[in-house]
């Protein structure tokens, strides 16, 4: 590697001077030169995310992508093998084909191929996804998106020295990107011993808002509005309008002299209390000394048998118990009504037993204001944010849905398929039908049967599914999709609510008694190798959404029942039903 004087520095954790991995200006044309010449890998988006925090010290006094000795204490003690706390294993995965080795220099680049840091190899290693998920997440559901996700990495970890030569180009909210340097020296300018930090990912309500305020009012300090922009749960909304509604809110209805709006691009692993705790670090470092720690922080939702991944003070009780060492305090999230007699929000704890008050849920805010076209009340959240989130949500019925049909080959899943297009149709709604076998000849020419061959089939149909959805039209993918690990890998780029899975459950020898082809003969009769059902294995949902018979309901009868769910799910009008 090229040597470059770069700015490291004496690494004091926890919101000492921060770690530097930027090439100095004056070595960037000739490393930029020699990184062009060697072999390079292409970053995913949240590994991008992760290179951008370790270059700019987000992550001190982690200053490269985990080693082995690294990883394996940060999952048994989350620990640095330096003794300082870090809970969430920072790594970067490759795979066989990327032929990378031990002692040479790659470039590292974006999906888009741009050229970001040149990295020193100094170790290559082997990780259990087990592990990683259990003692990381606490989970091996494959509800849990982090855990779906995981199934798609690289086999290997590899590790060394970066030279970053340039940071991920954003062309959005330019003036409120700042580093963790500059937001500190901002937060200094205020003039304020303490400073607030709040964690979010959602839209800002008039709670939030009265939260936040009586939080700096009590520690008579600064607020530190820092909102996730990188990568965070599936569904969430997008962080275009989130930070669109910040700017209203920052502007308009918070003390500028206490009040800073600073974006972080980070990559969230919906880790409840490590993810909590990890937030902390963060914070410590771009300035903050406390951090309002919410109820269920950042937790993903719920698992497969419907309860929730973590406990609703989980994160906040880890957070408090390493509090003193990284310099931290919680400031616990609390539960606030609001008294419309009173005008104001209250303290749960604190209203009178007979006094009157109003609430609003997250369920009630989705179905019966945002997915029904209706203006959210002007004690619920502020006009300008409301204005926004109207614009960003059309009523459901005008909403993407993906049905995710899945069973044995002549299971009956694209016959249900078709009759489900046709009765769609009917009642007003756009479709596109994905069947897997014509999809096939279309951007999945070339893949073979294997396992790995089929999961890129089935996420390949999943990525256009996810699209379609995105823009407001509903999908029907018919496709065996035979690995439970996929078809949540599936599941977790759709937004929450807006997939559903459908189990086209018809026993084997009913799918060997229709296949009109031989293709299950030719399997039994070892021309076929690796048939689903056969000699390779289906794995049936565990907790589909729908459930059909075959055997004793027709495709129409089970196309009907999967109608029925989206009307009482108002993707499909019921006026429209009724005509």
């Amino acid at each position: 590697m090229i040597a470059t004087k770069q700015a490291t520095g004496l690494i004091s954790p926890y919101g000492g001077e921060l770690v530097n991995l930027m090439v100095p200006r004056d070595s960037i044309v000739e490393l930029t030169t020699y990184a062009n010449r060697l072999p390079s890998i292409r970053l995913t988006g949240r590994q991008v995310c992760d290179l951008e925090l370790l270059a700019i010290g987000a992550f001190s006094p982690l200053n490269k992508f985990m080693s082995q000795a690294d990883h394996q204490m940060v999952l048994d003690e989350m620990r640095l093998t330096s003794g300082h706390l870090f809970p969430i294993p920072i790594t970067l995965t490759v795979d066989d084909e990327d032929n990378v080795k031990v002692g040479q220099d790659i470039a590292l680049r974006d999906p888009q191929n741009e050229l970001l840091a040149v990295m020193t190899v100094e170790e290559k290693y082997e990780w259990d996804m087990n592990e990683v998920a259990q003692k990381a997440f606490g989970t091996l559901d494959l509800r849990h998106p982090l855990v779906a996700e995981m199934h798609r990495w690289g086999k290997y970890n590899i590790s060394g020295p970066l030279q970053v030569l340039q940071l991920p180009k954003h062309y959005d909210f330019k003036q409120l990107r700042l580093t963790p340097a500059e937001t500190r020296a901002r937060l200094a300018s205020f003039g304020h011993e303490n400073v607030v930090a709040f964690q979010t990912r959602n839209p800002l309500h008039r709670v939030h808002e009265e939260l936040t305020k009586r939080a700096v009012q009590a520690k008579d300090g600064v607020l530190l509005l820092h909102p996730v922009v990188g990568m965070t749960r599936p569904g969430d909304v997008d962080y275009f309008t989130r930070v669109r509604t910040y700017k209203a809110l920052a502007q308009r209805y918070y003390d500028q002299d206490r009040i800073l709006l600073s974006l972080l691009p980070l990559a969230m692993r919906m880790a409840g209390p490590r993810e909590a705790l990890w937030h902390a670090l963060i914070r410590r470092n771009y300035g903050a000394n406390h951090l309002i720690v919410g109820r269920d922080h950042a937790g993903p939702g719920k698992d497969s048998k419907g309860n929730p991944f973590y406990g609703p003070y989980d994160a906040q009780e880890l957070v408090e118990k390493h509090s003193e060492e990284i310099g931290v305090t919680v400031v616990p999230f609390r539960m606030l009504v609001y008294l419309p007699e009173e005008e104001r929000y209250e303290e749960i704890t604190k209203v009178p037993e007979n006094a009157k008050t109003s609430a609003i849920s997250g369920t009630q805010v989705r179905e019966e204001y945002l997915h029904a076209g209706r203006k959210l009340p002007t004690w619920f959240t502020r006009p300008e944010v409301a204005d926004i989130l109207s614009d960003t949500y059309p009523p459901r019925h005008r909403q993407g849905m993906c049905i995710w049909l899945t069973g044995l080959h002549n299971a009956g899943k694209s016959t249900t398929g078709s009759v489900l297009t046709t009765l769609l149709h009917e009642h007003g709604r756009q479709v596109t039908l994905l069947d897997g076998d014509v999809v096939r000849t279309h951007f999945s020419e070339g893949l073979g049967f294997s396992k790995e061959d089929r999961d890129d089939h089935v996420r390949r149909m999943g990525f256009v599914a996810s699209e379609i959805v995105r823009h407001g039209g509903i999908v029907i993918c018919a496709a065996v999709s035979p690995y439970r690990a996929t078809r949540n890998d599936v599941r977790a780029v759709m937004s929450e609510g807006h997939y559903m899975e459908v189990f086209v459950d018809t026993p084997l020898e009913i799918c060997e008694q229709r296949d009109t082809k031989g293709l299950y003969a030719r399997a039994r009769n070892g021309e076929l190798k690796g048939f689903t059902g056969v000699d390779d294995p289906y794995e049936p949902p565990q907790n589909p959404e729908i459930h059909l018979d075959t055997i004793h309901h027709t495709a129409e009868q089970n196309a009907r029942t999967i109608l029925d769910y989206l009307l009482q799910n108002g993707f499909v009008r019921q006026d429209t039903a009724e005509l």
